[in-house]
């Protein structure tokens, strides 16, 4: 069934990252379209006129299709400010419709990020597609994000046995295990949330930048200290990442991502 986006969409360049440095086993790439298991059915989302297919498509898939293809961004705005910009500007024409995926959940969010915490992110998809296919659920093709609970009751050691260091074993088990109502850091101020995150143990700046960015769509979310986006910013820009930042107010979060994104599928001539 057709769940309709405005107009521009591209949904090649929006679903790139699950296909740019590996197999993600949660968001599958397979045949042309992208595979989400929702609940304990798997779901398909491929192109279509207007939008895309959805394949079931009710309530619960439609909740988690919008998050996961990044529905939330209004991009009008977006493009009138950066068609003034002389660098950005030109690489949001080359990736018109492009809209940012969304992290679905906030612990998936957060486990995420502790998996790309100071690796390449070739190597953070290759460990946590060993973490779902250990924890998660196969479906027809894609696997479940293992559930919270699910890793509240693994060891260390069982993550480390997929490649997790102890350190980041920790964090993930002491995350799952903690008290923290991670749902409700979507009704916090961005200060607040950054606040929110950092207290919890291996969760730092970068991390709340992310979270803020990849899965609350918060407008001014800017990671400072992303190695990725200090390259860019220095190819591009000439200064550092810090500085570029309020250059780009009030678009920091779509502008890391054209910038990130052109830089890897169309970077400029």
């Amino acid at each position: 069934m057709l769940l309709p986006f405005p107009d521009p969409y591209d949904f090649d360049i929006s679903t790139e990252r699950f296909r740019a440095f590996g197999v993600d086993y949660a968001n599958l790439w397979h045949e042309g379209g992208l595979h989400r298991v929702v609940g304990t059915r798997e779901m398909r989302i491929e192109p279509a006129p207007g939008g895309v297919d959805v394949e079931p498509l009710d309530d619960e898939t439609r909740a988690v299709a919008e998050k996961l293809l990044g529905l939330e961004f209004d991009l009008s705005p977006f493009y009138a400010w950066a068609a003034e910009e002389p660098v950005l500007g030109p690489i949001a024409l080359r990736l018109a419709g492009f809209r940012p995926p969304l992290g679905v959940t906030a612990f998936e969010t957060l486990v995420t990020s502790i998996t790309a915490q100071q690796v390449s992110l070739f190597s953070a998809f290759a460990i946590r597609n060993r973490m779902i296919e250990r924890f998660g659920e196969r479906a027809e093709h894609a696997y479940s994000f293992p559930a919270r609970e699910r890793l509240a009751s693994a060891s260390e050691d069982e993550l480390t046995a997929v490649g997790f260091s102890r350190r980041k074993a920790e964090y993930v088990v002491g995350l799952a295990r903690s008290d923290v109502d991670l749902d409700a850091l979507a009704s916090l101020d961005d200060d607040e949330v950054r606040v929110r995150i950092v207290a919890i143990r291996g969760l730092g700046p970068w991390t709340a930048e992310w979270f803020l960015a990849r899965h609350l769509a918060r407008p001014r979310a800017w990671p400072v200290g992303d190695i990725a986006l200090r390259k860019v910013a220095l190819d591009l820009y000439g200064v550092t990442e810090h500085e570029l930042g309020p250059r780009l107010a009030p678009f920091q979060n779509l502008s890391a991502h054209y910038l990130l994104t052109g830089f890897r599928v169309a970077p400029p001539a």
